[in-house]
């Protein structure tokens, strides 16, 4: 039950989750406040899509990938959970914060959780369950906006929108949907509860 409680914690979001597991290195190229530009290394994600709103797409789509790193792959191994922020998963797989959602159309969302640096596509295990897609993503630019606090639909979109229009008057062009991050398990108080938007950037114009 301790662990299952503490997995609760990567209760996804649209893009939402998390716990203070071990985060995905990147590079602080600019920073305005609460908003950042960052770049980020090539990463390895096992994702999922699922149908639904934005806030149904965490919990849909935590469950197959939660059961994945638990040893629903090949082969399997007992887990091994660490506190309070890392986890060991399916063949000693370490759990990273955080765990995304983003949009796959409408109603659609794709699930991930982001895969420790040290494993590569050959020494991830197999998933048994074919929902679950292991692919690599290359390196990315990032602008973030961060805040703290109750993650609810007018906070995110409020945020969201910030940002966009932060991007807009620094002259970087979005590539992508926005991701939606959170890295607090569900104990924590709500005014230190951090929460992050995402969102590729193209270029500078």
């Amino acid at each position: 039950m301790r662990v299952l409680g503490f997995l609760t914690a990567f209760f996804v979001f649209s893009g939402g989750v998390v716990m203070a597991a071990d985060e995905p290195a990147y590079t602080v190229v600019q920073r305005q406040g609460d908003m950042e530009i960052r770049d980020y290394g090539p990463m390895i994600i096992a994702e999922v899509q699922v149908r639904g709103d934005r806030e149904q797409a965490g919990s849909l789509g935590f469950r197959p990938l939660a059961d994945y790193i638990f040893g629903n792959n090949a082969p399997r191994q007992s887990i091994e959970m660490t506190e309070p922020v890392t986890t060991r998963r399916g063949q000693s797989i370490e759990m990273t914060a955080p765990v995304t959602a983003r949009s796959a159309g409408e109603n659609v969302w794709a699930v991930a959780f982001i895969m420790p640096a040290e494993w590569t596509m050959e020494t991830l295990p197999r998933p048994n369950n074919p929902a679950v897609n292991i692919r690599e993503v290359e390196t990315r630019r990032m602008a973030v906006v961060e805040y703290r606090g109750r993650r609810t639909a007018s906070r995110v979109d409020q945020h969201e929108a910030e940002l966009r229009a932060w991007m807009t008057a620094n002259n970087f062009e979005p590539a992508g949907e926005a991701v939606y991050a959170s890295f607090s398990p569900p104990w924590t108080p709500v005014p230190l509860r951090r929460h992050e938007v995402m969102i590729e950037v193209r270029s500078a114009r």
